[in-house]
């Protein structure tokens, strides 16, 4: 155990059973109210891969949905790995600095991922690593709410003046990421000493936490149990800037551009509620009425702290207009659609 995840455990870390290291909450559930007033949450399930070389931005163009050639050094965009059929195998958070591009992903992913990229690279001037390992970069908090961006001017002054743009300071590197609960959100990285110096006195959480943030910013992340599953428009990430239709090919760029513009896109992402039940990222959804077959999937879900599940859900049209979904089976519980913190193209609805 290094000295982030002892000082974590010193603060009533619960972990996850299953995966080591990786923190749920501190002993409760926040709910989006507790998240709302102003939050912390150490993120230890996110990996970081370091791209360096004078061709990494050339390689990386040449891989993923988005504009890595003009990602400015105060930038942070989406961006997603497709298959050769335009399924999404990783969605990415991304920025970069002088000399290195940074990818974030699940670390669930993250090893495998890395591999895979690293054998696309041939003779380009480009080498990935573990960013995750590097002092840095060790320590990953998430802060939001209407309290958190007090405290972090008093940190570090100037904070990024909108969403997607970040710092760099002595204190680390603070992105701005989408607002949700009407008030900014920011990932801080830094090293163990300095997080454990600064650890800001907000409503404590974990993963749990971060990702229900993440679900009602309407941001989806791709998981080990969403793999290859949806095309980048079904969970909605041309809308978030995740994808660049104007720059060259990549893996999947044929099937995601005739997606975009010949109207065959029949599916997107909502944000819903489930009351009284456990959801998992992957589980189907289905339509009464229409029994035989899912209307869609779980992208990704969180406990909300009142005993149920908030979801970001890709449904087929027809079922996202009628709005009756069922967790799991016709019969299950119910998915109360909500409304979208941002706006679904009218074509589509």
């Amino acid at each position: 155990m290094n000295n982030w995840n002892e000082y974590l455990s010193s603060q009533g870390a619960r972990h996850d059973a299953t995966v080591p290291g990786v923190v749920a909450d501190f002993g409760k559930a926040l709910t989006a109210a507790d998240l709302a007033g102003g939050f912390v949450a150490p993120i230890t399930d996110q990996g970081l891969i370091a791209v360096r070389g004078e061709e990494a931005a050339a390689f990386l163009h040449s891989q993923l949905t988005n504009d890595v050639q003009h990602l400015g050094v105060h930038d942070v965009r989406l961006a997603g790995y497709c298959t050769p059929k335009g399924r999404l195998q990783a969605s990415f958070l991304m920025w970069r600095t002088a000399d290195t591009i940074y990818l974030q992903l699940p670390r669930e992913l993250q090893a495998a991922l890395q591999k895979r990229l690293s054998m696309f690279v041939m003779r380009a001037k480009a080498k990935l690593s573990d960013a995750s390992l590097e002092a840095p970069t060790e320590a990953v908090l998430g802060l939001g709410g209407a309290a958190a961006g007090a405290i972090l001017e008093s940190l570090f002054g100037a904070l990024p003046a909108t969403p997607y743009a970040r710092i760099d300071h002595a204190l680390g590197t603070l992105v701005r990421v989408a607002d949700a609960f009407g008030a900014p959100r920011y990932l801080w990285l830094t090293s163990s000493a300095t997080a454990q110096a600064h650890f800001p006195a907000l409503a404590l959480g974990g993963n749990d936490a971060w990702r229900l943030s993440e679900i009602h910013a309407g941001i989806p992340q791709i998981s080990l149990a969403t793999q290859e599953q949806f095309v980048p428009q079904m969970v909605n990430f041309e809308l978030l800037g995740g994808v660049n239709f104007k720059k060259g090919c990549y893996p999947g760029q044929e099937i995601v551009a005739r997606s975009q513009y010949l109207g065959k896109l029949k599916r997107r992402t909502a944000l819903a509620t489930i009351a009284g039940a456990s959801a998992q990222a992957g589980a189907d959804v289905f339509e009464p009425n229409d029994p035989g077959q899912p209307c869609g999937m779980v992208v990704n879900a969180a406990p909300n702290g009142l005993g149920g599940s908030d979801v970001l859900v890709e449904l087929k049209l027809a079922a996202l207009e009628q709005g009756q979904v069922r967790l799991g089976a016709p019969d299950g519980a119910p998915v109360l659609l909500l409304p979208m913190p941002y706006a679904l193209d009218a074509l589509d609805l």
